[in-house]
């Protein structure tokens, strides 16, 4: 797998390029900040979930240029053999902040920063967005998803379906902070400790002269762990049939019982329905019923609208590359530079609004109300502001900012988290089950209204009043 190889040239050409010309330049210490942020919510949602930092930080701590790298690079014959020397002696001296995994994250807000060297921090660019990216990406469709279910549990079925090994891998790591009760890929469950689960196909089924055959094979090699899947040749006229004998007579003669059936094909609504009745009517009430086949957070909703008896469900496609929007859309943008040790902010325009910039190192709070501990807003500030913590505050809407409104009552939390210093790992990672844990207890803080699957509220991102005038400032110097 990917994972087996260095990185490090996992980077975009254009990372490289620059490189050599800031040190032609004599940049090669110049102090940059870059942001990493994103735009808007895959899927019109009301919140993205901040996913990958572990990984992040594993491509940073591997960081290095292998002979072979610098000899490819050589030939090239684009870049000195100064650039070439300081890519072999390379050590990464930047401060990198994060906001934590599982934590609800919004468009414009900061999300990773990393300060340094601007020559290092422009490395990073590729595999920073790769990684928080596509794992974030993965966990937001995997939380409406879990939610569309109303508390019945979800299992990840799409390795097959992947954008390769690590798709599958770090998509069902990813699916798991999401919500996710386990996954189907087993290397998961080794490499992170997230429950691997599953059952038989249908090729087991055809396997045996008969589906009774196969399926009294099955419950005799698993009988305290007996899932059939009924649905090979007729849900109702074979399948459920020959589930309840193989209860009668393989299960319960050694006094065990069927944990469930699973439905992946035809009308699920209709079938589910006859085969609970069915099932109930055997004296099998305690069996469940699971059901999969190109489930997402829409059929699963009408699913259950309709009144679809159904215990769990196996998502596959639709979750592991989020197929009704596959692209997450965070970007990596310079946001200052530093002369003299003092900060110089920059901004990017652009006729699209949503693609200027927010200038300046910030930090980001989220604003919670005391009484409830829901949250309230996000405000983004300069690097050396405090925010007066349950003083009257004023925030209002970057975008429209005649929409404004003091808060009482209410804590403020710093979200962004230093991960790296000068260069060195200060940040644990939490076990995966404490992220999983987090993202839930995050996400009960936010009001009902944001979590909506059509037109949610929108959760407004503020800027500071001292951070606003800047990207005032800024956007009225620089426009033509």
């Amino acid at each position: 797998m990917i994972k087996d190889i260095n990185l490090t040239m996992l980077m975009d050409f254009y990372e490289i390029t620059m490189a050599n010309g800031y040190l032609e330049h004599g940049y090669r210490g110049k102090i940059a900040c870059f942001d990493m942020f994103f735009r808007r919510v895959p899927d019109g949602g009301g919140f993205a979930i901040m996913a990958g930092v572990e990984q992040m930080i594993e491509y940073i701590q591997n960081l290095k240029f292998e002979a072979e790298d610098i000899e490819y690079l050589r030939e090239k014959k684009l870049f000195s053999e100064e650039f070439l020397s300081y890519l072999k002696d390379f050590e990464f001296s930047c401060d990198v902040w994060a906001i934590p995994e599982g934590t609800p994250i919004f468009p414009g807000e900061t999300i990773v920063k990393v300060k340094g060297p601007v020559i290092e921090a422009q490395f990073l660019e590729t595999m920073i967005l790769l990684t928080i990216n596509h794992q974030s990406l993965i966990a937001t469709k995997t939380n409406r998803i879990v939610r569309a279910a109303e508390g019945r549990p979800v299992m990840e079925f799409g390795s097959r379906r992947a954008h390769g090994p690590n798709g599958a891998v770090h998509g069902a790591r990813a699916a798991y902070i999401g919500g996710c009760a386990g996954t189907a890929c087993t290397i998961a469950d080794v490499m992170y400790g997230i429950p691997a689960l599953g059952t038989m196909a249908h090729s087991w089924v055809q396997l045996f002269p008969s589906e009774l055959d196969a399926f009294k094979a099955y419950a005799s090699v698993y009988p305290n762990d007996c899932t059939l899947l009924i649905d090979t040749y007729n849900v109702l006229k074979s399948g459920v049939i020959n589930a309840i004998k193989t209860f009668d007579e393989v299960l319960k003669p050694m006094g065990c019982r069927p944990k469930g059936v699973r439905i992946d094909s035809g009308d699920i609504a209709y079938l589910s329905k006859k085969v609970r009745k069915i099932l109930d009517d055997a004296g099998y009430e305690d069996c469940k019923i699971v059901i999969s086949n190109s489930l997402d957070e829409y059929i699963i909703k009408d699913l259950l609208r309709q009144g679809a008896p159904i215990d769990s469900f196996g998502v596959g496609e639709r979750l592991i590359t989020s197929r009704s929007e596959p692209v997450f859309g965070g970007v990596y943008k310079l946001v200052s530079i530093y002369e003299n040790g003092e900060e110089v902010p920059k901004i990017k325009l652009s006729e699209n609004v949503a693609k200027i910039t927010t200038p300046c190192a910030k930090r980001v709070f989220r604003l919670y109300e005391k009484d409830t501990g829901k949250a309230i807003a996000d405000v983004m500030a300069l690097e050396d502001e405090e925010l007066p913590n349950g003083e009257p505050y004023g925030i209002f809407d970057p975008d429209h900012t005649w929409k404004r409104k003091t808060i009482e009552n209410y804590v403020a939390k710093e979200l962004l988290v230093k991960i790296f210093d000068k260069g060195k790992c200060v940040y644990t990672s939490p076990d995966i089950h404490e992220i999983k844990k987090y993202c839930k207890e995050s996400i009960d803080n936010l009001w009902d209204e944001v979590k909506r699957f059509e037109n949610p509220h929108t959760y407004y991102v503020d800027l500071s009043d001292k951070l606003w005038e800047v990207k005032h400032m800024l956007l009225n110097k620089n426009s033509i």
